[in-house]
């Protein structure tokens, strides 16, 4: 299948590690040219240099931890070079945790760097795709959003929050041939799963090869996800092949989340 991703320009979050990095580097194997996103230039210079055709990609440093500087950057880039006909919203997740011993502060970072940032993004780069009459927005969240995660108390809440927004945009920005989809994540092998083995290995005193073990029997698939599993998801959703998918979450979990 030809996704016809030459001549689109992809602005991808989170993008020096994991599903970042895998959807950056699909994207550019169909032709989009990439926008990387992350706040380590070093990083940023060694997934550039793995993106095929790496001279017509290109990167913005950038700290989600503050969404004006995000937002003068990426409308800078935009005015001095091109706007994107996708964009992914990728940012690493809040720390695990029981919801009743969580601090304010942390309900705000997770806030600020998950909705604020997806919400000035999205304001950047839909001008753009409603010149175009062609516009994809993808954010990464979580199947927390259909069936919430024991210990990770933050990010179950900030990620409902996030699909909400994502909805509401989609009803709104459907009729320009912008569509607004969410892709849910299971247990993939990132940094991020790293850290909740080892959280779950503390709390059970279990070894981590075992808490691995039990998180992959509560999958049907039996293993975790790759990157690149997840990658092609987003890629379909990004292409003029899901015109008509719009609005929804979308498990790529190997079946674990019990929910339709």
């Amino acid at each position: 299948m030809n996704l016809e991703l030459n001549n689109k320009y992809a602005l991808v979050c989170g993008s020096t590690a994991g599903i970042g990095k895998a959807t950056a580097i699909s994207l550019a194997n169909e032709g989009a040219t990439v926008t990387l996103v992350a706040r380590n230039e070093t990083k940023l210079k060694e997934v550039l240099r793995d993106l095929p055709n790496s001279d017509k990609h290109n990167y913005l440093v950038a700290d989600f931890s503050n969404p004006e500087e995000l937002q003068e950057k990426v409308n800078t880039f935009i005015t001095q070079n091109h706007g994107f006909h996708i964009l992914v919203n990728n940012t690493g997740g809040p720390a695990g945790g029981p919801v009743f011993s969580a601090k304010l502060e942390e309900f705000e970072n997770a806030f600020t760097q998950h909705l604020k940032c997806n919400h000035v993004l999205a304001q950047a780069v839909v001008p753009f795709m409603k010149e175009a009459g062609f516009g994809r927005i993808i954010n990464i969240i979580s199947t927390s959003v259909k069936q919430p995660l024991d210990g990770l108390g933050v990010s179950n809440t900030i990620r409902g929050a996030v699909a909400n927004w994502s909805k509401t945009l989609a009803n709104e920005l459907g009729q320009f041939g912008i569509t607004v989809n969410n892709v849910l994540p299971g247990a993939t092998g990132t940094e991020r799963l790293t850290e909740i083995i080892k959280n779950k290995s503390a709390k059970t005193g279990k070894s981590e090869d075992e808490a691995a073990e039990a998180m992959k029997q509560a999958v049907p698939a039996k293993r975790f996800a790759q990157p690149e599993e997840l990658a092609d998801a987003i890629t379909f959703l990004a292409s003029s092949r899901a015109s008509y998918i719009n609005g929804i979450n979308l498990p790529v979990d190997g079946g674990r989340t019990k929910s339709l």
